[in-house]
């Protein structure tokens, strides 16, 4: 108890200028971070550019806290490649890797029209994703997907997971770091 009674002490010394000007700091980091994800986001085609691995579906290629760094370029999706997708009705995306590919085309006679399906499998599932597809859906559309996997930094999530299962040490984090913050001398 005695860090917290320093603390409160500290911000009882302060005056009202300091206590704004601290504030604005930490105002000026959160939005700072919040404008590197906005650039990520346009850097990489990818509404959501970086995203931790929270199963062990996909091992011995990733395993569970891995940090993987997505592209949604334009280039061709083929099989291999290892997308990150949203389904209807799932707040988490997935990570699995292409299995097969279905192209359909829509209007033979209009380039536009065709349009390619995707069966896909985690590395370490017996059996392909239809069983996680709504019911009577056999594949998952391009528009499903966020990106591809192009970089990963192991173990380097862990501490999102242990925040997501753990949400009081995730506020204690964040109420502690934002006091570290305002009383902070600089």
């Amino acid at each position: 108890m005695g860090i917290f009674k320093e603390i409160v002490d500290e911000l009882r010394g302060m005056s009202v200028r300091q206590l704004v000007s601290q504030v604005l700091s930490l105002g000026l980091i959160v939005s700072s971070a919040f404008m590197i994800w906005k650039c990520l986001i346009l850097a990489t085609g990818s509404e959501s550019p970086v995203v931790v691995v929270l199963s062990g579906s996909m091992e011995p290629g990733f395993y569970r806290g891995d940090i993987l760094f997505l592209y949604n370029g334009r280039k061709e999706i083929s099989t291999g490649d290892i997308p990150v997708f949203n389904l209807p009705g799932r707040d988490i995306p997935i990570v699995h890797r292409i299995l097969r590919l279905h192209e359909k085309s829509e209007a033979s006679f209009d380039p536009e029209g065709a349009r390619v399906d995707i069966l896909t499998k985690g590395d370490n599932n017996y059996k392909d994703d239809r069983v996680l597809y709504d019911p009577g859906q056999l594949w998952i559309h391009e528009d499903n997907l966020l990106g591809r996997a192009v970089g990963y930094l192991p173990y380097a999530g862990m501490a999102t997971i242990i925040m997501n299962d753990y949400p009081a040490i995730k506020f204690l984090l964040i109420g502690f770091l934002g006091l570290l913050v305002v009383t902070s001398k600089d």
